[in-house]
C-alpha cells in the first residue's frame, strides 16, 4: 500500500512466459485443491478479501477526489472476482465438510444406500472444488499480454540417419495443428510449405488467428521427438526403432507490431512457388524470400498467386520475428536466473516424445503420459486435454512461484 491505496504491481513479474519444471514438481503434481489448502495461499486470499471489503467501504466516502475514486474503482474491479471466487470455494468447502460428517454417521448406522448417494454427491463436490480452485488461480495469475494474439507457427524437420522419418513426422505434426485450429474454430492460413520428396515435409509455416490462440499454443514450442519403426526399408523388416525429431516455433503476432524495418536492410528475392499436393504451382516468380541483413533473419511466403500479397505476408512475419527478439531480450533481462520456455526458439530441450511402438505420448515437462497417439495427432479432444494439462500446471506453478517470492521478501516468514 502507498498512502492507503494499492500500488499497482503485476502479481507474477518473475513467472511470465515460463513453466518452472524443478524436480520437486516432477515428483509431486500439485493439484489445485492441494495448493488451495496451503497456509500461505489462505492468508493471502484472506488479505485480498479483507482489502476488497475495505475498498468497497472507502468508495462510499464523500471526501474522495476524482483521482482517489478512479484508483479505488480500478482496485475494486480487480478484487471483486477474486473475492467472489474465494467465497464460493469456502461455501463449497463447508458443503464437503458437512457431507463428510454425514458419511461418518451413515457408516456407523450401516446405511449403505444413503452412504452411496452421499459419496456420489461428495465426488461431484470435489470436481466442483477443483474447477473453482482453477478458476481462482486463473484470476490470480495475470493474463499474458500476448495470450489473445494470433501466432505464426513454424515446423521444421530435424535430421536423422533413418531417412524420411523426420519429414513424415513433421507433416503429421503440421496436419495435427491444422486440425486443432479447425477444432478450436480458429483460422489457419498456410504461409509457407516446403514438401519433402517422399510425402513428408521439410518446413512449413502458418498464420493462426482466433480466440486465445497464443495462450493455447505457447507451450508447443520446442523439440518434439518421434520413436517408430519405419514403414519401408531394412529397418521395417528388422523391426528396428528409429528416433527422429522436429521443432516447433510459436511466435505471438500482436495486431499492431511496432517494429520499424528499414527497406535498405532488406534483401528481397523472388522464385517459383513449390506447391504441395493440391496447391497451385506457379509458372511465374510469385514466391518471395526476404532476408533482414542486420540480423540474418530470413522468411519466405509462396502461398498466394500474387507476388505483392506474398511480400506483404513475408514482411508481417519478419516483423513478428524481430518483435519476438525484443520480447526475448526483455524477458532474459528480467528472468536471467530462471530457465525460460518461451514457446519460440527454445528448441534445445526435448519437450515431448511420441512413441509409436508403445502408443504413448509423453510430455517431459509435467511427466504426463497420454495413450493413443492417433487420437493426439487427430488434433481434437485428446490434444486439447494435453494442452489444458500444461496450462493448468503452469497456473499452479505460477502461484507456487509467487508464494516462494512472497516468503523470500518477508524474510522467509
Amino acid at each position: 500500500h502507498n498512502h492507503g491505496f494499492w500500488r499497482s504491481k503485476p502479481l507474477l513479474d518473475t513467472a511470465r512466459f515460463t513453466l518452472s519444471f524443478n524436480s520437486r514438481h516432477r515428483k509431486n503434481h500439485q493439484r489445485s485443491q492441494a495448493l488451495w489448502k496451503h497456509e500461505a495461499v489462505q492468508r493471502y486470499l484472506e488479505s485480498l478479501s479483507k482489502e476488497y471489503q475495505q475498498v468497497s467501504h472507502q468508495l462510499s466516502a464523500d471526501s474522495l477526489n476524482d483521482f482517489e475514486q478512479r484508483t479505488l474503482r480500478r482496485r475494486c474491479a480487480d478484487l471483486s472476482p477474486i473475492a467472489a471466487a474465494f467465497q464460493e470455494i469456502k461455501d463449497a468447502e463447508r458443503e464437503v465438510q458437512e457431507l463428510e460428517a454425514m458419511c461418518t454417521e451413515l457408516v456407523s448406522r450401516d446405511e449403505k444406500q444413503l452412504l452411496q448417494l452421499a459419496l456420489e454427491e461428495k465426488e461431484s463436490l470435489d470436481k466442483k472444488m477443483n474447477m473453482l480452485c482453477r478458476k481462482l488461480f486463473q484470476l490470480l495469475v495475470p493474463k499474458e499480454k500476448y495470450d489473445t494474439s494470433p501466432v505464426i507457427l513454424e515446423v521444421t524437420a530435424g535430421r536423422t540417419t533413418g531417412g524420411d522419418i523426420c519429414q513424415q513426422f513433421t507433416k503429421e505434426m503440421f496436419d495435427m495443428y491444422q486440425s486443432y485450429a479447425d477444432y478450436k474454430r480458429w483460422t489457419f492460413d498456410i504461409v509457407n510449405y516446403t514438401p519433402a520428396e517422399i510425402g513428408g515435409l521439410h518446413h512449413a509455416a502458418a498464420h493462426i488467428s482466433g480466440e486465445n490462440v497464443y495462450r493455447h499454443l505457447k507451450y508447443e514450442g520446442g523439440t518434439h521427438r518421434v520413436q517408430r519403426i519405419p514403414e519401408t526399408g531394412m529397418s521395417s523388416r528388422m523391426q528396428r526403432i528409429h528416433t527422429g525429431t522436429m521443432s516447433v516455433i510459436v511466435l505471438p503476432q500482436p495486431e499492431e507490431v511496432d517494429v520499424k524495418v528499414d527497406p535498405k536492410d532488406l534483401r528481397i528475392d523472388t522464385f517459383r512457388a513449390r506447391g504441395a499436393g493440391g496447391q497451385h504451382v506457379n509458372k511465374t516468380d510469385s514466391a518471395v524470400r526476404i532476408v533482414h541483413l542486420p540480423t540474418g533473419l530470413a522468411v519466405e511466403c509462396q502461398q498466394e498467386r500474387s507476388q505483392q500479397l506474398n511480400k506483404e505476408t513475408a514482411l508481417r512475419t519478419l516483423r513478428a520475428k524481430l518483435y519476438q527478439q525484443v520480447i526475448e531480450k526483455q524477458l532474459s533481462q528480467e528472468q536471467s536466473a530462471r530457465k525460460l520456455q518461451l514457446g519460440t526458439r527454445a528448441q534445445s530441450e526435448r519437450i515431448r516424445t511420441y512413441n509409436f511402438t508403445q502408443d504413448r505420448v509423453t510430455d517431459h515437462r509435467i511427466s504426463y503420459d497420454a495413450r493413443n497417439i492417433k487420437e493426439i495427432l487427430s488434433g481434437k479432444e485428446a490434444l486439447d486435454k494435453l494442452i489444458n494439462r500444461l496450462l493448468e500446471f503452469a497456473e499452479i506453478e505460477a502461484v507456487t512461484q509467487y508464494l516462494e517470492n512472497l516468503q523470500a521478501l518477508d524474510g522467509g516468514g
